[in-house]
């Protein structure tokens, strides 16, 4: 159904931007190296005009229409309702012979203009996609008849009504800022290539005349079936009020120690060396609101699907039950691939679509691997954190420290300041042994116990009492008064 305000571009998240399509009968730039999909972006523009009953023509002046119609198939796409116009630029020079006084160039300009607008009229399209500019300005030569050609090009598409997208791939030697104030919205892409893993890519809309857009840069995807465009999480468009309820972990020491639990609408981050049991007690907060019949997603990082079920199996943890049934979705992320704003966009379907009310990250050193070269990581993270917050949702955080005992503890980032809630996990020696101690260090909603009690995992977490016979632990070699007591099982 053809909507007569705007022009959907078939993308969810950059109509999401646009705040629902680009405004119709208007020309738009769309600017980017090349490589960066700006083809794909305009054959999805055509399909999308296509869907809902509109005309659609793809003005190609570089790439063949068999080269489009690659393009297509490897998307899955049939393009046979799209109309191709191939007007090749300089696919005549190699029979021409130099017997004019005037430039071939002069010639082949007006004749490919004036092909092109005549193909216009004949079809009388709804959307047209030009692609590209950069054979335009080859032609025009100097930079005064080239403007000149764009804003006689801006004015025939005005006059009937189209909605246009020019292509450009930037290869002019100087960046033409004056070519982004001729059209009615200018929207640019970018590629770029980390030190290690897969190319990322992002835009932003420099301008939409009229139009409060969602500015500044959004990560996207070229995926099997079309660009996927990431929105910047903005917490603020998402507020609302959480009432305040607690979500016990089944662990009844554990509980009394957060005071009855953490809150809903929460952060609790876990921190701890390697091997401390970080990833296990995460877990069991899954299992845990699992077993009240609410639903958990599981985002994993390090740890490969079936070593996570055979440790949850020898914990006696049903979690492969609980994921057979639904209860529980994991997603397992590849921190080489995973763009910036993906793990955000992930997040907010697990939460809108599947209504999940609690959400594990693990850990949070994948995160911060993933996306290295980000200089606002953590305003990236203080605003994911503030969405899951605003929609009920408790969030536990595992991030893993440096070293194993004592001051040779460190973290690579500080994010302890971000979350509401901070269980701290340990190692110390003590009669030979390695043994496991937590304590709750934070907890901005209420009062919490500050003991630090003996952790172990032994087909299932146990949770101790006080060591109160020891003296730094939190060192790693505690002074040890008297002797010790038998450890109990105190889980539910």
């Amino acid at each position: 159904m053809k909507n007569n305000g705007v022009a959907a571009t078939g993308i969810e998240g950059l109509d999401h931007i646009l705040l629902g399509g680009f405004p119709r009968n208007h020309v738009y730039l769309l600017q980017g190296d090349p490589g960066v999909g700006k083809t794909t972006l305009g054959l999805q523009f055509l399909l999308e005009g296509v869907r809902n009953g509109e005309t659609a023509l793809y003005i190609t002046l570089s790439e063949t229409k068999d080269e489009l119609l690659a393009v297509g198939a490897s998307h899955h796409w049939d393009l046979s309702s799209v109309h191709v116009f191939e007007q090749l630029v300089g696919e005549g020079s190699l029979e021409e012979e130099d017997t004019t006084v005037f430039y071939p160039s002069e010639v082949e300009l007006g004749q490919t203009i004036k092909s092109m607008l005549e193909e216009v009229d004949r079809i009388k399209p709804d959307r047209v996609v030009l692609d590209s500019l950069s054979e335009i300005r080859l032609l025009a030569q100097s930079t005064l008849r080239y403007r000149k050609q764009i804003l006689a090009l801006k004015q025939f598409f005005a006059g009937r009504h189209i909605t246009v997208l020019f292509l450009d791939d930037r290869t002019a030697e100087v960046n033409d800022l004056q070519l982004q104030s001729v059209p009615h919205g200018v929207v640019e892409l970018e590629r770029y290539t980390p030190l290690y893993g897969a190319a990322r890519r992002r835009l932003q809309l420099v301008k939409v005349r009229g139009l409060n857009f969602r500015d500044g840069f959004h990560d996207f995807s070229i995926k099997t079936g079309g660009i996927v465009v990431y929105p910047r999480l903005v917490a603020a468009e998402h507020r609302r009020i959480v009432d305040l309820e607690q979500m016990p972990s089944g662990l009844k020491v554990l509980d009394g120690m957060l005071g009855g639990g953490v809150d809903r609408g929460t952060s609790t981050l876990i921190m701890g060396p390697a091997g401390s049991g970080k990833s296990a007690l995460a877990t069991q907060y899954a299992i845990a609101a699992a077993r009240r019949g609410e639903k958990a997603a599981l985002f994993i990082f390090e740890e490969s699907l079936s070593s996570l079920f055979n440790r949850s199996e020898s914990l006696n943890m049903p979690l492969r039950e609980f994921c057979e049934s639904g209860q529980i979705s994991i997603r397992q992320i590849d921190p080489a691939q995973l763009q910036p704003g993906e793990l955000a966009h992930l997040v907010r379907e697990v939460v809108e679509r599947e209504q999940v009310r609690a959400l594990v990250i693990d850990s949070l050193n994948g995160y911060l691997n993933a996306v290295p070269e980000e200089r606002f990581l953590l305003l990236h993270l203080h605003e994911l954190l503030s969405y899951l917050g605003q929609n009920g949702v408790a969030t536990i955080l595992v991030f893993a420290q440096h070293g194993l005992l004592g001051s040779a503890m460190q973290s690579s980032v500080d994010v302890s300041y971000l979350a509401d809630c901070v269980i701290l996990l340990r190692y110390y020696e003590a009669s030979g042994r390695i043994h496991k101690a937590i304590s709750i260090v934070k907890k901005r909603s209420g009062i919490h116990e500050t003991a630090i009690r003996d952790f172990t995992m032994d087909h299932g977490l146990r949770i101790g009492d006080p060591l109160e016979k020891f003296r730094g632990i939190l060192t790693g070699i505690p002074a040890f008064d008297g002797t010790m007591r038998r450890l109990e099982d105190t889980s539910a």
